[in-house]
């Protein structure tokens, strides 16, 4: 009856606004509005009359039937409750290294390429290196002149012909040419870029022809077997991360993949830029881990085996403490009743209740708000 009655005065009040200009009109709309209003009271008048006469008979259900609240609950039970620290970080590596070239000159072979697997000292690529090839030529000509004088001299003298500076001249300058020709062959392997680990040519930054100098990126190598995921954590948590404490690695960019490992390094040092410190735990060897990659750790910092867990949503807080409202029967009747709690750790959609439940109670998860002690409810 409300509803109609609520139509009614809205269609007038259209009515009204769209004829504003007819003021005969209006009287008569409001005169329909004030027999309206007169037949709601009327109306609710009676409905009230005949309610009380049920309730004089026994029947309270009409009475009732507009205050019972429906909800739902859900039975207490024990589960295990984790807490975990969120912080965002980054897969790394040891064997993750950019390689410059040790001379200076332009580049005439690269022998590799993006996703070739390299051990190490490996060549990568070949600088122009000509001139040191062309004296090295030139110096094994002077040593094999030098080598047939000394072998001659060192004869003679071993038949006590000659002097002994004539034999010591020859075997010197015999050495200072050998002396030499390792320092040029040394030069020239300068002029070759070589691997210093074992693992993947990720990116190759040169091209055949380019000029190049010492401290110029050339390839990086990436040995993907040796990663490891890394973050920066506030010092706040500086007590409560230990080494060895379980992690849960989430990877956003793999489709929130998960993997199981533990904590293996703890900085002792706070940064005193960021005031964070730093933490590393392992990774397995996984083909779609990439270096600086985004990896979010999931450091577990308290377990509770047989905690009571409840949604934190139905924890409401007030003046009076904080509670959550529970289902009982009382006098056969199922009411609603507010039980003070002590709430523990809380983590994303649950928190641990330390005391106020017990295993059994029926907590009400939806249709709680507003209730109040002893109020009427059915589920």
């Amino acid at each position: 009856m409300k509803r109609i009655v609520n139509v009614f005065v809205l269609i007038l009040g259209i009515s009204i606004l769209t004829s504003c200009g007819d003021s005969n009109k209006v009287e008569k709309l409001k005169e329909k509005v004030e027999k309206l209003k007169t037949q709601k009271a009327e109306i609710t008048s009676e409905i009230k009359t005949l309610e009380e006469e049920i309730i004089a008979l026994g029947d309270t259900s009409a009475k009732n039937s507009d205050r019972v609240k429906y909800v739902v609950v859900t039975p207490i039970a024990t589960a295990s409750f984790d807490h975990f620290i969120d912080v965002q970080g980054r897969i790394d590596g040891d064997q993750n290294t950019t390689i410059s070239a040790r001379a200076m000159g332009p580049v005439v072979k690269v022998l590799v390429k993006s996703g070739s697997a390299v051990k190490k000292d490996q060549v990568l690529a070949e600088l122009d290196g000509e001139i040191i090839r062309r004296q090295i030529e030139d110096l094994k000509v002077n040593l094999r002149f030098a080598t047939d004088v000394f072998n001659k001299q060192k004869a003679l003298w071993e038949k006590q012909v000659g002097t002994e500076v004539q034999y010591l001249s020859a075997k010197n300058n015999k050495e200072s040419l050998e002396q030499k020709l390792n320092t040029l062959n040394e030069n020239l392997d300068m002029y070759k870029i070589k691997s210093p680990i074992n693992g993947n040519i990720d990116e190759v930054f040169i091209k055949i022809g380019q000029n190049i100098a010492p401290g110029v990126p050339c390839f990086r190598v990436v040995n993907f077997s040796d990663l490891k995921a890394k973050a920066d954590v506030a010092e706040t948590y500086a007590s409560q991360i230990q080494e060895g404490n379980f992690v849960k690695l989430m990877f956003p960019d793999l489709n929130n993949q998960e993997v199981s490992s533990t904590i293996s390094f703890t900085s002792r040092v706070i940064n005193q830029m960021n005031r964070t410190f730093t933490i590393e735990a392992k990774l397995p060897t996984e083909k779609n881990f990439i270096p600086n990659m985004i990896c979010v750790f999931k450091v577990m910092d308290y377990q509770s085996k047989n905690a009571i867990v409840v949604p934190i949503n139905t924890i409401q807080k007030t003046e009076n403490g904080t509670h959550v409202v529970v289902a009982q029967v009382v006098n056969g009747k199922q009411v609603a009743i507010k039980k003070s709690v002590k709430v523990g750790k809380i983590y994303q959609d649950k928190a641990e209740v330390l005391s106020g439940l017990e295993k059994g109670d029926l907590l009400i998860t939806t249709g709680y708000q507003d209730l109040n002690d002893n109020e009427l409810i059915k589920y």
